[in-house]
């Protein structure tokens, strides 16, 4: 009995091919919209959070002004700075294991004649440098060594520095300039893949402050904590200490102390604000189509009026004309997600192959059966609701006035 309501709904559809194609445009463009966005949204997500993951939740980053990721937090903060002081203070706290401060500025770089401007990072070879280093993927070797200390002019080399930025690959034992200074590369990374760390280039801390001609600053200072200690408390006392050390009040501070989740947090959060706009404005396409549906099955009910005045007259009941009317509209709606999700995914995934062409490895998409299952369920209600209307009039007509309506 049910799959007779499937076949004179297919039956009904397909007989009127042109204006149940113009019907589904508005679904299918909607749920591409959302299912493209969901998994694109979610994808990112997950990559955030999987390196986030990695960097461990007893790492935290100290910054000038509001930090790598937020905006400063009053208006004198674009002076702001950090140095070896506030090194020292890190380093005297309680629960804290050790503190490594990095400069980074971007540099002239010059390899075979050939010249481009990269991001530079002094890194610290001391213990506390290795300390830092230790168990973060993003700056594993591939060939070659770490910096050590004793090095001088020496670098690490990142992954898409050495392989694709100069006609020539930079290969362990090259040489190459540095604001004009010539460096020997000791190591390459590995592809990290995220699309920052396989396009900097490491050398020793001291040499970085001799050529920048920064005796004292910082970028950024890389905290680990001990073990047993809670990195939100030790911010706390980071901040504290901080405050004190560089006299400032609570609320006006110029620097800023995030861990590793709860930067996370801060772009998940922006991230969902996103999805959740850009994702309204795609259910408006869905209403649209709720609407083309519901007029679509208004016309089918008058033009299939002698129809229905034919299966009232042997008997059939107004819920099963409803329902016949019903399961049409719904199918309509149901067609047109399955299209639009298998054009939302295919939209998904040109982003991730776009991504990975830009050197971010890291960024996969997400397909969840929820997505999957929410998205044919959606459109097949809102095809569904859009037809309740048209399909209550069929249901309502009287056998005697729907055949002298054919007449």
């Amino acid at each position: 009995m049910m799959w007779d309501y499937f076949r004179l709904a297919f039956k009904g559809v397909k007989a009127r091919k042109i204006r149940s194609w113009l019907t589904m445009i508005g679904i299918f463009i909607g749920v591409t919209a959302v299912v493209a966005l969901i998994s694109l949204g979610q994808g990112l997500q997950d990559s955030i959070n999987e390196e986030f993951n990695k960097l461990g939740k007893n790492r935290l980053t100290v910054a000038p002004g509001g930090g790598a990721f937020l905006g400063p937090t009053s208006s004198n903060l674009a002076v702001a700075t950090i140095t070896e002081d506030d090194l020292d203070v890190l380093n005297r706290i309680n629960g804290v294991d050790s503190a490594a401060g990095v400069l980074s500025k971007n540099a002239r770089l010059e390899f075979k004649d050939e010249v481009d401007f990269i991001n530079v990072w002094g890194f610290p070879t001391d213990k506390d440098g290795e300390n830092m280093l230790e168990g973060i993927s993003f700056f594993e070797i591939e060939k070659g060594r770490q910096l050590r200390s004793g090095d001088k002019y020496k670098a690490v080399i990142g992954y898409s520095i050495a392989k694709d930025t100069f006609d020539k690959e930079i290969t362990v034992g090259s040489k190459l300039k540095i604001k004009n200074k010539i460096f020997e590369a000791v190591g390459i990374q590995k592809k990290a893949g995220t699309g920052v760390h396989d396009v900097i280039v490491r050398i020793p801390l001291e040499t970085a402050r001799e050529i920048y001609d920064e005796p004292e600053e910082f970028s950024t200072i890389f905290v680990l904590t001990k073990d047993g200690y809670e990195p939100a408390d030790i911010v706390d006392e980071i901040k504290k200490e901080l405050r004190d050390s560089r006299e400032v009040e609570e609320g006006e501070e110029d620097f800023s102390v995030q861990t590793a989740e709860q930067t996370g947090t801060q772009l998940n959060q922006i991230l969902d604000i996103v999805n959740i706009v850009i994702i309204g404005i795609a259910a408006i396409s869905l209403l649209v189509g709720g609407i083309g549906i519901m007029n679509t099955m208004y016309t089918t009910v008058m033009e299939r009026t002698s129809e229905i005045g034919v299966m009232k007259s042997v008997g059939a009941r107004n819920s099963q004309i409803m329902f016949l009317f019903l399961v049409e509209s719904g199918l309509l709606g149901l067609v047109g997600g399955l299209i639009g999700l298998i054009l939302g995914l295919g939209i998904a995934k040109l982003g991730e192959l776009l991504a990975v062409s830009m050197g971010v490895e890291i960024f996969k998409i997400h397909v969840g059966g929820y997505l999957i299952v929410g998205a044919l369920l959606i459109s097949f209600l809102a095809g569904t609701l859009s037809g309740l209307l048209p399909a209550r009039q069929a249901a309502m007509m009287q056998p005697v006035d729907a055949l002298r309506k054919n007449d």
